[in-house]
């Protein structure tokens, strides 16, 4: 049995723990992925990539191969439509722009299946000396002890200062250590049929014009959607639906339910079948000593909205740079607990305030109006419906104001649901603005924190400057006059974080730099 030592054991090798392990490479970490499948799959999940997951790939390295690997066409928009009872239906309105957030980001949406981003994660790794892969291997068991912890594989043994589960909802890692979590099971057994039809997408695309995923609102399905969704542009698909309680692969009418869904009778060719159960889960927390779960493994939800994989990323890029501050030796042990503090809130809010506000709005919507008893009734409410007034991507704003180390407003709590603005605030995603001088500020941002200063405030500044070198946080400086975009962010100095959330903004209060920054650190 090979005996390796590292800093950290990511288990699985999805995205999420790839994501992780690029991270912690690039920032000098060691670490090892142990992956159970040799190969990867080819079930076209987890394709909607936020602007904000093509930050994490551009800090990565890895945008433009992301952007390369595509099989949608360059600008193809990632706009979904709703319709109600099929798809040939009068009643069909536009849903979940992501663009309409776009000018907030430092970069644009995408849209590829998973296991292509998978491939191009995998290529990136074989480049960062610091990881190593183990592929084709499952860790069996997680053992911490008072100095790390070791995970035992079937020819590998693991011994490492932290461990990261990013082992999916069925999660070992999680089982392992005794993290519990709360279900809420909707008791929907649901079907993924993976398949390929030129006359669907000759179909929708006469209808629709260039649209990406169809949902379908049916009277009968309280709340629950018909999905079909594009792999490409021409002919692969996949779609989700609620099933019999009793279905199975080898019986189930699959053309008959996808005909249904479109209001057409459709000629299908399939590649893939398959059930899953309709739940929200969450674990309890995120971290039990040195192992912390990250992705699915510390929360997991039906595929409405496209939260997942993005969600997923978003974790890592939290939990990364607090590793790495740790192990390099200027962050605190306060500053791992904060990765449970700021990351648990926000999965909590998205599956309340939006995937099961989805459902549940819908359901109200199919009990309150019925075209077949009052249509013109049923119209005006459909019109109302489009009109936007339900939660959807402009009010999806991850933020982290109750978070312990973020100086957020007084009473602030940690949530998804938020505001886009332009304006600096702690807790927040710093906002996509460029530098006076119209060089990207992104691409200035350092791997450690970074003040972002105005030239007034060079006294500031230096009090930063010499606070960070005191307490040996890694911190770059960006002066700008602020006279160019940079004034909408209504502030002469903001600490961002090296997440790119933002840690502390000058409001006009008395703060010591020291403090500000010693507590931004978990110290």
């Amino acid at each position: 049995m090979d005996d390796l030592n590292t800093q950290v054991a990511i288990v699985g090798g999805g995205p999420v723990g790839l994501g992780l392990a690029i991270d912690l490479g690039q920032r000098g970490i060691s670490a090892v992925v142990i992956e159970k499948e040799a190969r990867l799959h080819t079930i076209p999940k987890g394709q909607n990539l936020t602007q904000r997951t093509m930050e994490h790939f551009r800090a990565w390295g890895v945008e433009a191969a992301v952007r390369a690997a595509r099989l949608m066409p360059a600008g193809y928009p990632s706009v979904g439509i709703n319709s109600y009872g099929d798809l040939m239906s009068s009643y069909a309105h536009p849903w979940f722009r992501r663009s309409q957030v776009g000018k907030y980001y430092f970069t644009t949406n995408d849209r590829l299946p998973q296991y292509l981003t998978e491939r191009v994660l995998r290529d990136r790794l074989m480049r960062i000396p610091e990881v190593t892969t183990i592929y084709g291997q499952a860790a069996q068991v997680v053992q911490p002890n008072e100095s790390g912890v070791l995970v035992g594989g079937e020819k590998v043994s693991i011994r490492a200062e932290y461990v990261v589960g990013c082992d999916g909802s069925r999660s070992m890692v999680r089982a392992e250590v005794g993290i519990t979590e709360q279900l809420s099971d909707h008791d929907r057994k649901m079907v993924l049929v993976v398949f390929r039809s030129k006359e669907l997408h000759r179909i929708l695309e006469e209808r629709f014009g260039q649209a990406a995923f169809f949902n379908v609102l049916h009277p009968d399905l309280d709340g629950y959607w018909r999905f079909l969704g594009r792999v490409d542009v021409g002919e692969s698909w996949f779609f989700h639906a609620p099933a019999p309680s009793d279905a199975i692969a080898e019986t189930f009418d699959y053309e008959a339910l996808i005909s249904a869904t479109v209001g057409s009778d459709i000629r299908v060719e399939l590649e893939y079948i398959g059930f899953w159960d309709l739940r929200v889960a969450i674990a309890d927390t995120y971290q039990a000593g040195r192992v912390f779960i990250a992705g699915d493994a510390a929360h997991s939800h039906p595929p409405y909205g496209g939260y997942g994989i993005n969600t997923g990323l978003e974790d890592i890029r939290n939990l990364g740079w607090k590793l790495s501050a740790v192990l390099q030796g200027w962050g605190g042990e306060d500053l791992l607990a904060s990765y449970t503090t700021e990351r648990r809130p926000v999965f909590v809010s998205t599956a309340r305030d939006f995937i099961e506000a989805f459902i549940n709005q819908d359901r109200e919507f199919i009990e309150g109006n019925d075209p077949r008893i009052d249509e013109s009734s049923f119209a005006e409410a459909w019109d109302r419906r489009s009109s936007g007034s339900n939660l959807g991507v402009s009010d999806f704003e991850p933020h982290y104001e109750g978070s312990p180390i973020v100086f957020g407003p007084m009473g602030g709590l940690s949530g998804a649901v938020g505001s886009h603005s332009f304006s600096a605030r702690s807790g927040h995603h710093l906002p996509a603005r460029a530098l006076s001088s119209g060089d990207d500020l992104f691409e200035e941002l350092g791997d450690g924190f970074t003040l972002v200063g105005s030239t007034s405030a060079t006294t500031d500044v230096d009090a930063f400057r010499v606070s960070a070198k005191s307490i040996g946080v890694p911190l770059t400086i960006l002066l700008d006059d602020f006279q160019g975009e940079l004034a909408d962010y209504d502030t002469d100095l903001i600490l961002v974080r090296p997440d790119h959330f933002i840690s502390w903004v000058n409001d006009g209060s008395s703060y010591d730099s020291q403090a500000v920054l010693s507590r931004s650190v978990g110290l």
